[in-house]
């Protein structure tokens, strides 16, 4: 069978094969297998979900899966997927489960899973589940679910209690001392996971709010809004002379930003405005940020004008995570808004970003237009080749060769990127550097290579 997890969990289009409801209660019940033979009794599972019409269903299924197996399941209801991961580690569950397409269209969903720690399931437990799903028959035993377990109901009076404790946290701990008094504040909750929370959060620190995309309706979760659609937010801003937008995603675990200007800020920016403070602080272990390989070289020549270093991942937050753990990091993300800070949790969390970046602001007494003042975002070009094999690329002459002049004529002002999809047979150049014109003609060059060497017929 097919991996089924991948680096955020199990996700596809809700109703079908995995996110079925017979295929999400063996999901349910293999988890509390799994963590019934860890505690040696009955687990404890905290769960959540974002607006999407499909949640509901899919939740309950989960929950009768797992209660099957004598799993204790508690719903904190529509939540943000860091308030899932918050919950799992201070209630001392043996498991968070939140079910979210993060940025994806509605018809999508997903089922990600945390230890306590706030840290994604490990790939040895994701393998169990997928073992257990394909041995799991497709019948009446699949479609079999307990009447104790279909009976009850999610209790919606704990869901309110589990949302205000992770909305104290954030307004209590990891505000602390924060006032937000004068500041004006546009939210864009992309009609997701954050639409009650964020704007209650940032009014309980004393901002004036103005909220747009604030009303679910199952269908209209991440559509033209949020952090992938930000016109919007951008005119908001603008047109209410506001200090400050911000722009979550579906489930809130990214979050980017507009300026008073009008001007986007990505998790690039935020990482640089953010390295700065907490080198400043003295909390920049090392003087070490980490991101992926996606995020521009600006940030890396930016923060080596401060003798800060950039390490690079994989693309994905868990490899982020993996990194930031290994070397005691204390800063790093993505530049879709992804931010990490591993002190205070070890998932990204979109409000727990705006707060650092605000008390960030307050400190420096700088706009945000100013605080990120050094990071220059390098031109960049993506070329897409079809290719009829994935060899390794260093095993064919002729496109090291022109790899290595290319990088050579990049020097130290700019980067490839060459990999393959991971979903398609198609080749990836990106190039970065200070020309336009010169990246765009490097790259034609060693597409061509790959093209004489490896393209489809």
């Amino acid at each position: 069978m097919a991996k089924l997890f991948g680096t955020d969990g199990v996700r596809g289009e809700a109703g079908r094969f995995p996110l079925d409801e017979a295929t999400v209660r063996v999901i349910g019940r293999s988890l509390a297998d799994i963590l019934l033979e860890q505690r040696g009794s009955e687990p404890q599972i905290v769960t959540g979900r974002d607006t999407r019409e499909s949640g509901s269903w899919l939740e309950r299924a989960l929950a009768e899966g797992a209660r099957e197996r004598g799993a204790v399941v508690r719903s904190a209801g529509v939540i943000t997927t860091p308030g899932v991961a918050y919950l799992a580690r201070t209630l001392s569950a043996d498991a968070g489960v939140v079910v979210s397409a993060s940025h994806n269209p509605f018809q999508d969903n997903g089922i990600k899973i945390f230890a306590p720690t706030g840290r994604k399931l490990d790939d040895t437990l994701e393998r169990r589940i997928e073992a257990d799903i394909e041995r799991e028959a497709t019948g009446a035993e699949r479609e079999a679910a307990s009447s104790a377990a279909r009976a009850e109901k999610l209790d919606s009076h704990q869901s309110e209690e589990l949302r205000e404790r992770y909305l104290s946290y954030l307004a209590e701990e990891a505000a602390d001392g924060l006032s937000l008094d004068g500041l004006k504040l546009v939210l864009d909750c992309a009609n997701g996971a954050a639409f009650e929370l964020a704007p209650a959060l940032f009014k309980r620190l004393g901002a004036s709010v103005s909220v747009i995309n604030a009303s679910p309706d199952g269908r209209n979760i991440n559509l033209n809004c949020g952090s992938q659609h930000m016109d919007g937010l951008r005119q908001k801003v603008t047109d209410e002379g506001a200090q400050l937008g911000v722009a979550y995603d579906g489930d809130a675990d990214r979050a980017l930003f507009v300026n008073a200007r009008g001007e986007v800020v990505d998790g690039d920016a935020v990482m640089w405005a953010m390295a700065q403070v907490m080198s400043g602080r003295g909390e920049l272990k090392d003087g070490l940020v980490v991101a992926t390989v996606m995020s521009n070289i600006g940030l890396e020549i930016a923060l080596r004008s401060k003798d800060l270093t950039l390490t690079r991942t994989d693309v994905g937050d868990k490899y982020v995570l993996e990194e930031l753990l290994r070397s005691g990091a204390c800063l790093g993300g993505e530049q879709s808004g992804h931010i990490i800070f591993p002190r205070q949790s070890l998932v990204g969390d979109g409000m727990m970003t705006t707060i650092n970046l605000l008390r960030a602001m307050q400190e420096s007494r700088l706009a945000l237009h100013e605080l990120t003042r050094g990071f220059e975002r390098y031109p960049q070009v993506l070329v897409n080749v079809r290719v009829r094999e994935k060899r390794p690329f260093e095993e064919v002459e002729q496109i090291r060769e022109v790899s290595r002049e290319v990088e050579a004529q990049l020097g130290s002002r700019g980067r490839l990127l060459l990999r393959y999809s991971g979903t398609e047979a198609l080749a990836r150049v990106m190039i970065e550097g200070e020309r336009q014109e010169e990246i765009e003609a490097l790259a034609a060059r060693l597409a061509e290579a790959i093209r004489s060497e490896l393209g489809a017929a």
